[in-house]
């Protein structure tokens, strides 16, 4: 038997040109040398040539992860120009490789012809050329315009909310005080605002103002609300009343007692109205009955400042000074479910007009959050951190958006969008508190209120016909 060491010196010694492979002793190297195979070197030295010309003056470098295109051969990727194929008909790959070939090789795209002809001179990787590309597009490539067989559906673009009220109105003696709840707009675009000891009535229609009542000098307006319909409009008052009046006719209906202090919270659900007070408790009123109030809510600890009946007329959400929120149904005297994680008052009460049983509610100044729950399932669905006390929440009832405005330390007006709550717009202006907030019935104007004496009015949301076939932003729970 030949010596294995004898056999492979004898080897190199044939080919003493060529270097020797590191190969396991069982393994002959024969097979591996480009000598023994002349056709694989003939093909492989004709891809890496084929798209080469030389040039005397310039010298064109590659690298195999740096490719430029004078060195590359673009035929490799069996990529052609025409979408069709010989006889005419559409190619299914055509336009994948029309998108490829833009993907891959910019406005500059090479065809099959570039071989034979002068080769580009620029590398496939560059800087500072870039190549204009369609913001509207679809693709996964962002392909210009220009590219052949390609159909681009415009994205919608983001609605522009305007940053200056397009209206400003004084409002001498409105009142610094987060708990009272002083601006309420009703369903037939009349404007209730309760300055000291009177309500004033603004018709958005005809801007006339009118004077509704005045309290006196003993007493002081801490609420208003407008029922859901119609003119009725309750007021709040100082000494623990509510005064029913016909705003058409200016004239007072009758007055309820039944709290000890002041109320500063009222909420309607058709012709029981609901009222909250510094006393704690809730009082609900039926304004067809004799009595002054039908039943009485217990379990705030504190002072009750935010009231609101869900869309339905079967909830009623309370929040007050004692960092709760809770919920009652229809002939509850004790709350169905208490949300406690909140750290300030709540005042900022809001239900979703798209999503059954969706609720939001705000913080004061130690909590700054928006918390949203589902009351259905009685699960807590998400927190916001705003940055700043939390004095009101309202949804439009066009787009699934909501507005919240803020006081300490920033007195802004955000509009969010349900449920990323990405930022629409934020709102400055207010030199104090933005702490009063109402929506128009048409649903695309909101008024804030502020202690600088001042009512301004922005367009925050669209109108209910150019929503009408958007419902990308209605999602469930």
């Amino acid at each position: 038997m030949d010596d294995p060491t004898t056999v492979r010196n004898q080897r190199n010694q044939s080919a003493p040109e060529t270097t020797r492979l590191n190969l396991p002793a069982r393994m002959s190297d024969s097979s591996v040398y480009l000598e023994n195979l002349p056709s694989r070197t003939m093909h492989i030295n004709r891809l890496i040539n084929s798209n080469y010309n030389g040039s005397p003056s310039r010298t064109i470098y590659s690298d195999r992860f740096i490719p430029s295109r004078s060195g590359s051969n673009f035929a490799l990727f069996d990529i052609s120009n025409s979408p069709t194929s010989a006889e005419g008909k559409e190619d299914g790959s055509g336009t994948y490789n029309s998108l490829l070939r833009a993907a891959l090789f910019g406005p500059y795209t090479p065809d099959k012809k570039d071989s034979l002809g002068s080769p580009a001179c620029r590398n496939i990787f560059r800087y500072k050329t870039e190549t204009k590309r369609s913001l509207h597009s679809l693709s996964p490539f962002g392909l210009d315009e220009s590219v052949p067989g390609i159909i681009h559906s415009p994205v919608k673009a983001p609605r522009k909310v305007p940053r200056s009220p397009y209206k400003v109105l004084d409002a001498p003696a409105l009142q610094d005080d987060f708990y009272l709840n002083l601006v309420d707009w009703s369903s037939n675009n009349v404007l209730a605002v309760g300055l000291g000891n009177c309500v004033y009535l603004w018709n958005a229609c005809s801007s006339k103002v009118t004077k509704l009542c005045d309290l006196g000098i003993d007493d002081s307006v801490c609420s208003v609300g407008w029922a859901q319909r119609g003119t009725h409009l309750a007021v709040g008052t100082s000494n623990g009343k509510v005064q029913i009046w016909d705003a058409s006719r200016c004239r007072r209906i009758r007055t309820m007692e039944g709290h000890r202090l002041r109320v500063g919270a009222l909420a309607w659900s058709s012709s029981l109205l609901s009222s909250g007070s510094r006393d704690k408790s809730i009082l609900q009123r039926d304004i067809r009955a004799q009595d002054d109030f039908a039943s009485k809510l217990s379990g705030h600890k504190s002072e009750v400042c935010g009231l609101k009946w869900s869309y339905d007329n079967r909830e009623l959400a309370s929040g007050g000074n004692d960092n709760k929120l809770f919920v009652w149904n229809q002939h509850s005297t004790q709350p169905v479910l208490k949300y406690c994680d909140h750290t300030a008052a709540v005042k900022a009460i809001a239900w979703s007009p798209h999503l059954h049983g969706l609720l939001a509610s705000g913080g004061g100044t130690a909590d700054r959050c928006i918390r949203f729950w589902n009351t259905t399932t009685n699960t807590h669905l998400s927190c916001m951190d705003t940055g700043s006390q939390v004095c009101n929440l309202v949804w439009s009832k066009n787009v699934n958006e909501l507005v919240s405005t803020h006081g300490y330390s920033q007195n802004q007006i955000i509009v969010w969008r349900y449920p990323t709550m990405s930022k629409l717009a934020t709102l400055t202006g207010h030199t104090y508190r933005v702490l009063y907030l109402a929506i128009s019935p048409d649903g695309q104007t909101i008024v804030t209120g502020a202690g600088d004496e001042t009512l301004r009015f922005w367009n925050v949301f669209p109108s209910p016909k150019s929503q009408v076939n958007d419902t990308c932003g209605v999602q469930a729970i």
